[in-house]
């Protein structure tokens, strides 16, 4: 990785940001550790707009996670590995890295926040991470004292460069798949996934729009365009979404990337988020969570609003409450 040649942060520092060759060496490093994800057209899209999802809730924890976990893990030294590993997470991240450090033979521990669904808590104790729960406010905070009690290894969930290059082998797949894709939509939390797969689709098809989806609830990435630097929005504000894998805040290294390759926000509402996560799982048969489910919603809700030509949405993550689901299902 090197600096991106004359841009700077906000902050008047140069910013060095992942590279092509970066996501490229990820793919290679986290092939046969990830499912290859093929694309699966929307039957009803728009004419002008067709629509194909990108299913990484087919991974095998349920969502993209996989990829930036299983490539940061592999890129440690022995000596970090040793230490074991140590992150926060509202469940997906959490999943991911229990399984990419129990196949390199490395402990992990998990810092959850009170809210975060049962099933995801479950499963990430299930792939043998040690888990701690705590108020959502103090994740990182907590975090912070288990590496100065234990040495471990922090990786974030987003905010870091093996992350965001494991991520952006999405785009490589997407531009591989479909060369005449018009526009990318992709759910933002934290950020690491549009920061990663506007990084590969830049750089291999820059005429291609890449689009960011967040909750209106948790708009903090709109808000950080609207502003021109990055805005933080407390958690009391983005825990008011159902889209509970998106309720964090982008990061600093996320926003450098989303600020310099991504092409621009769409926010949906809560109902057009629950509405995506049934049409998806009746019209699609993809079970989405809702956090998942958003970038389908953008495309539901502001397709006209895209320019012609192929879309593809990122279905990011199918690990939904089953007692939700149901209740969503059932309308």
């Amino acid at each position: 990785m090197r600096p991106l040649a004359g841009y700077r942060s906000g902050m008047g520092r140069p910013v060095t940001l992942v590279q092509l060759a970066d996501v490229e060496a990820a793919a290679a490093r986290i092939a046969g550790h990830v499912v290859r994800t093929q694309l699966v057209p929307w039957s009803d899209g728009d004419r002008d707009r067709p629509l194909w999802l990108k299913p990484e809730n087919l991974q095998v924890i349920g969502a993209f996670k996989i990829r930036g976990a299983v490539n940061a893990v592999a890129a440690l030294d022995p000596e970090a590995r040793a230490r074991g590993v140590v992150t926060h997470s509202s469940g997906n991240h959490a999943q991911a890295l229990a399984l990419a450090a129990r196949r390199h033979g490395v402990k992990a521990h998990v810092v959850m926040p009170t809210t975060s669904p049962a099933v995801k808590v479950e499963a990430t104790r299930a792939l043998g991470a040690d888990v701690t729960l705590v108020p959502p406010a103090e994740r990182a905070t907590r975090v912070a004292e288990l590496v100065a009690e234990h040495g471990y290894t922090f990786i974030p969930p987003f905010d870091h460069p093996d992350v965001i290059a494991g991520q952006g082998t999405i785009g490589l797949e997407i531009v591989t798949d479909l060369p005449e894709v018009a526009t990318v939509l992709v759910p933002v939390g934290g950020g690491g996934l549009v920061a990663g797969v506007a990084t590969a689709i830049k750089a291999r098809a820059p005429q291609v729009r890449v689009i960011a989806c967040e909750p209106e609830l948790a708009g903090d990435v709109a808000d950080s365009m609207r502003h021109g630097e990055r805005r933080v929005w407390p958690v009391d504000q983005t825990y008011r979404t159902i889209a509970d894998s998106l309720r964090v805040s982008v990061g600093e290294l996320t926003w450098e990337h989303i600020r310099a390759r991504v092409d621009g926000v769409l926010t949906v509402s809560e109902d057009a988020i629950r509405a995506a996560v049934v049409a998806l799982a009746t019209r699609a048969r993809l079970v989405a969570e809702p956090g998942g489910a958003v970038a389908t919603a953008a495309y539901l809700e502001h397709r006209a609003d895209l320019p012609p030509g192929p879309v593809v949405a990122v279905v990011s993550g199918g690990n939904i409450d089953p007692a939700l689901l149901a209740s969503l299902l059932a309308g």
